[in-house]
């Protein structure tokens, strides 16, 4: 009985349901977790890739663990890259902008503290506050992107949102 399950992921028509169910919330945590930088999308597909290469191997009901345990392995070894990567080349910032000099200098402060107060975050109030407050997705959806009750998602947010507030006057 258990070889029927383990078939029912290397069907194609499955598989391709399970791709549209996960895929964005998998890139969209990623993301947050992340960055843009170190492309959490590309890090998906290779994980319904691998997913794919071994469904023979994965059972239906741990094919999600198995994918974010995947992505998450991948963007973990793409950090390091990046670190030595880093080390040895300079990125060159733009030369040119439209906003005044004051204007710029306030952003980059703002930005500057804004992003030291979200790395004090705890990592799961980090992402569900993210995944409100910058995708728009409603407590329930976060509920069911991290497999947390309500809520528990909503505490995070808001304990999240508490703590940016005591950091930042701006969001007061």
């Amino acid at each position: 009985m258990s070889k029927s399950l383990h078939k029912d992921i290397c069907d194609k028509l499955r598989f391709s349901k399970l791709y549209e169910k996960y895929a964005q919330s998998m890139s969209t945590i990623l993301y947050y977790k992340y960055g843009d930088l170190l492309n959490p999308s590309d890090k998906v597909q290779d994980a319904f890739i691998k997913l794919w290469e071994n469904c023979a191997k994965v059972a239906p009901e741990a094919a999600k663990s198995y994918l974010y345990t995947v992505a998450n392995n991948m963007m973990l070894n793409e950090v390091k890259h990046q670190k030595i990567v880093f080390k040895h080349q300079e990125v060159k910032p733009k030369d040119y902008t439209n906003e005044t000099p004051e204007f710029m200098l306030r952003k980059k402060e703002f930005l500057k503290r804004y992003e030291t107060a979200l790395s004090t975050l705890k990592e799961e109030e980090r992402v569900a506050f993210l995944l409100s407050k910058v995708d728009g997705k409603t407590h329930k959806e976060i509920a069911e992107l991290l497999n947390i009750t309500k809520k528990v998602a909503e505490h995070r947010i808001y304990a999240a949102l508490n703590k940016l507030k005591d950091q930042l006057e701006e969001l007061n």
